[in-house]
């Protein structure tokens, strides 16, 4: 018997052995694609309108981070305290059903962080600090929301899910992808991510050369793997 698993085992894997080269292949092109998309945006950023660039940067978060299955506008959200509706700017859905938000911004210079220190920190602009406000808003909005925003943004997209595919209000997480970090000093760097990991837990900050890195660092390992 352990003859034949052993031959058995030799089989398949000579078999199922022959998708990877295949798949790694044709992730290596999709990541060069990306970079490539990525770095001409970023060259040619006053040609685009905000809408526009977020559509475009939204397709490349999708690509980058495959847990997002889909992606919706203008979504809405139930204020518990007067009981207005608001309107997330982007709503995304995992493939489990649950439900993140991402704000994204055009890369303006000195979006970020302070040029100059106050009392020996470089602090978070406004830009940054009242997005950061704004995310942890909606993600208050939701959370009291509960299984009421479920059913009523389930119902809303019902025609753009799965069948039987329910939305669920778990936790969500913000998601900001704004700024440029190439032109920071090793202390407004530091002072910076020291902002990001205070809220981690919730909201994530993604800078545009954090993308690029992350593509770039991806696209290396996959040719490694090659050698």
């Amino acid at each position: 018997q352990r003859l034949f698993d052993k031959y058995l085992n030799k089989k398949l894997g000579s078999k199922n052995g022959t998708i990877f080269p295949v798949v790694r292949q044709n992730e290596l092109q999709k990541y060069h694609l990306l970079l490539k998309k990525l770095e001409d945006m970023l060259s040619h950023e006053s040609q685009y309108s905000e809408h526009n660039w977020q559509t475009e940067i939204l397709q490349i978060i999708l690509l980058l981070f495959p847990k997002y299955i889909h992606a919706f506008r203008e979504a809405p959200v139930r204020n518990p305290i007067d009981g207005k509706k608001k309107f997330i700017d982007i709503l995304l859905v995992d493939f489990t059903g649950n439900i993140d938000l991402i704000e994204i911004k055009k890369p303006f210079d000195n979006c970020i962080v302070s040029q100059r220190q106050y009392r020996d920190n470089f602090i978070p602009i406004k830009e940054l600090s009242g997005t950061v406000m704004q995310l942890e808003k909606y993600i208050y909005y939701l959370s009291r929301w509960g299984s009421k925003g479920e059913d009523t943004l389930t119902d809303k997209y019902r025609d753009k899910l799965p069948h039987g595919f329910e939305l669920k209000i778990i936790n969500p997480k913000g998601l900001i992808i704004m700024g440029r970090g190439i032109s920071l000093s090793p202390d407004q760097r530091n002072d910076f991510e020291i902002v990001k990991r205070k809220y981690h837990n919730v909201i994530d900050i993604i800078t545009y050369d954090d993308l690029l890195e992350r593509l770039r660092f991806t696209i290396a390992q996959f040719e490694s793997d090659q050698t």
